[in-house]
């Protein structure tokens, strides 16, 4: 018998991959510049919409949204299309919408931008759906660890090069113009990168299209994965009191996420500005938005805790993944994490603008601020500008994160994964207290140091939370994944103190969604009934 040909894109039968790998993933570069750039459009909308903190997070909303209302239909719509319809359909909206942008611009309303960043995140989440998965069947089973890996070291590079692109077209400096006449001049160019992103995707459904994707299946991997196994322990129906009071948890979270969502969508309908830049008619639609928020969060809210009183026996039973607490808790710690992570992100340039001392006059035109444009003279002293801070998270803050992914992969080989997440939460709890502190230069440190610090979390929740559930851990994952709603509905409590209290005082939002994921992460042991999870390899990451 001919000896099968083993190599990292070499497939069992001896077919090589290497061009629809590599191909495949420009994708993740591709859905790393484009949520990046998500991040970096905050503080424009604050001033040329006249928005408070807590609307602009209405960005981070759309953006979410579209991942959530597309987590399962994606999924659905791959298994009848298959891997290369599945990519060519989730390019098409992530096309689509970057293209909506220039007429977005040219409208006068927030929504029409909103309803841009909601179709990108729609054909993203087709595409993150897709290129995971795809990557570990492109070759040897053996390898497939590696080729994941080395598929997000694409996504590796998108996250620090759209801060850069974001500070060219997303914000313009001129000392003799007021923060409202810089952004007038700068929304009229900030539909550039989204329609240049968006000639760049049609030469990869091009280039789809034109290619020969094998239709592979995905390998068991639970011959050889310890997520994918079933636990030698038996982790379902072991702690029903415990998995009751998670699953009021996870009901209490759903019903303040579709508060939200229905209070958005009645928002958009004023989402003018004319009536945004009118103070009497954002106190009357304030007041709506709140008794809309209220009675929904409260029908459903209590209508779930009833249901769940009710039919106890028939949701927690032996089969049951919502029996499996260790899941139950880590659907509510990605739902925080995710949650910490936007805010961070959407909110750093406020951060930076509004809470970082004078810089020095040495620094006033450093290429680390982005040159000339990057501070500004108030007062006889030098602060940053938006331009400044886009450029200090191109070239710190995400590189920071990306070091923090790269050095975390190596030590979760070598050490139990919940104690790490637990000590990770923990320190950024402690950075978020000192951010709230308002301690200069040393909270800014905190800032930089906190994007370090989430790196690990996102895959290491993944991998805890479907640990040990066997023919059930699809579906577990759909439910982690649908939990990145945190991501649309808490910053908008952040920029809401942010708007109060200042900037500063947002920072405590992220600290209590640590502080849970730090419980999680200590208490993972007594929740799953096992020793510990070794060896946990960071494949996948939002």
């Amino acid at each position: 018998m001919e000896q099968t040909k083993k190599g990292l894109f070499t497939t069992e039968d001896g077919r090589n991959h290497t061009f629809i790998f590599f191909l495949v993933a420009l994708l993740f570069t591709l859905w790393a510049v484009g949520n990046s750039l998500i991040d970096t459009m905050d503080k424009h909308f604050q001033d040329y919409y006249h928005l408070t903190k807590a609307d602009s997070a209405n960005v981070q909303f759309s953006h979410y949204l579209g991942y959530f209302f597309m987590a399962l239909p994606a999924g659905w719509f791959i298994q009848k299309l298959g891997y290369k319809w599945g990519i060519v359909l989730g390019l098409s909206l992530a096309a689509l919408g970057c293209l909506w942008f220039f007429p977005a611009t040219k409208i006068d309303g927030f929504w029409a931008v909103l309803l841009g960043v909601c179709l990108v995140a729609m054909g993203f989440s087709f595409l993150e759906t897709v290129a995971n998965p795809y990557t570990t069947v492109l070759g040897h089973p053996k390898y497939a660890a590696s080729r994941i890996n080395l598929a997000q070291s694409f996504n590796a590079i998108g996250w620090p090069i759209a801060p850069y692109i974001g500070g060219l077209y997303f914000y313009h400096t001129d000392t003799a113009l007021n923060a409202q006449q810089n952004a007038e001049i700068a929304h009229k160019t900030m539909w550039i990168p989204y329609v240049a992103l968006a000639l760049i995707i049609l030469v990869l459904i091009a280039a789809f299209i034109k290619s020969k994707m094998p239709d592979v299946v995905e390998h068991d991997h639970n011959k050889s994965n310890p997520e994918g196994k079933t636990a030698k322990v038996e982790v379902f129906g072991q702690q029903n009191g415990l998995s009751t009071v998670l699953l009021y948890a996870c009901a209490i979270m759903l019903s303040f996420a579709l508060g939200m969502i229905v209070r958005f969508f009645v928002q958009l309908f004023y989402m003018d500005r004319e009536t945004l830049g009118n103070p009497e008619a954002m106190v009357a639609l304030n007041h709506l938005l709140k008794w809309v928020f209220n009675i929904t969060t409260g029908i459903v809210g209590i209508g779930s805790i009833i249901f769940i009183t009710l039919k106890r026996e028939k949701l927690i039973h032996k089969n049951s993944l919502w029996s499996a607490p260790h899941f139950t808790g880590a659907t509510i710690s990605q739902f925080l994490y995710v949650a910490a992570q936007a805010g961070i992100f959407s909110f750093f340039i406020n951060y930076m603008v509004e809470e970082v001392p004078a810089i020095a006059e040495s620094m006033k035109s450093s290429w680390f601020i982005g040159g000339a444009n990057g501070s500004v003279l108030r007062d006889g002293v030098y602060f940053l500008t938006e331009k400044g801070a886009t450029s200090l998270m191109s070239y710190m803050a995400f590189p920071l994160f990306l070091i923090g992914r790269f050095t975390g992969s190596f030590i979760l080989r070598v050490t139990k994964a919940h104690n790490m997440l637990g000590l990770y939460a923990f320190i950024n709890v402690l950075l978020m207290f000192v951010i709230v502190a308002k301690l200069g230069w040393i909270s800014v440190a905190a800032v930089f140091l906190s994007f370090f610090f989430m790196s690990i979390m996102f895959p290491t929740i993944f991998s805890l939370g479907i640990w040990g559930l066997g023919e059930k851990s699809k579906l577990a994952s759909s439910f982690i994944v649908m939990a990145i709603m945190g991501g649309a509905v808490l910053p908008k409590v952040m920029g809401a103190i942010a708007d109060i209290d200042g900037m500063s005082a947002g920072y405590i939002v992220p600290a209590v969604c640590f502080g849970v994921i730090a419980l999680y992460g200590f208490f993972w042991t007594k929740l799953s009934g096992s020793e510990g999870l070794n060896g946990v390899k960071i494949g996948t990451g939002h």
